[in-house]
């Protein structure tokens, strides 16, 4: 009697990206919603956002013993009604598997003078991807330029990636805020819902 074959989606061999695997590929998202302080406005309130985000493999990068397979990324983000305008998120990076040490890494810079290196442990076949930092932690860390030191400082940040099927993905960030403006504590936090708009292959052209 022969073994029922299952369908080709469900095949999964070895997978060099590890959890990252789901993520590589274009997408969009018309969900998101940002809480954040507002300067000129001196409230804190809502907007809500369009995002399109890109994730690309890369070589494998090895230091010595250590190999890591991931991908380089962008998140743009667009107020709604100013989507033919400037975007008022940007950010650029990296996510990294170490599959050796079930590490999962982020390594992001935001456009307005922020550095994070973020990360947790990680299973290869998780659904819930987590990225952790602490100012001062040597090993997920945070920098960030004098005047928002001042007057923004970051005290932690929490991130999470949740791939909910094929095609769908979320995801949430959590940056604690000491805020000069208001002498409080308060987190700031985007949270969106994207999906896939175009898949890598081999024989495509990366655009």
């Amino acid at each position: 009697m022969s073994t029922p074959v299952p369908e080709i989606k469900d095949i999964r061999g070895p997978q060099k990206l590890g959890p990252l695997t789901p993520l590589v590929g274009v997408w969009e998202g018309n969900v998101g919603v940002d809480l954040s302080y507002h300067n000129n406005d001196d409230e804190t309130s809502h907007t809500s956002y369009f995002e399109r985000a890109v994730f690309k493999p890369i070589p494998i990068q090895e230091n010595g013993q250590q190999s890591l397979w991931g991908m380089n990324y962008t998140m743009t983000a667009w107020r709604h009604g100013e989507e033919g305008m400037d975007a008022f998120h940007d950010e650029v990076g990296f996510l990294l598997w170490d599959k050796a040490n079930g590490e999962v890494m982020r390594t992001v810079v935001f456009g307005r003078g922020i550095a994070i290196q973020a990360g947790s442990s990680a299973g290869p076949h998780d659904t819930e991807i987590h990225f952790d930092a602490t100012p001062g932690d040597p090993s997920y860390g945070i920098l960030q330029n004098k005047y928002l030191m001042q007057r923004a400082e970051i005290k932690d940040f929490k991130s999470t990636f949740t791939i909910i099927d094929e095609d769908t993905f979320s995801y949430t960030s959590d940056l604690l805020l000491k805020l000069a403006a208001t002498g409080t504590e308060m987190h700031h936090t985007d949270q969106n819902t994207l999906r896939r708009v175009q898949r890598f292959h081999p024989g495509s052209e990366f655009n």
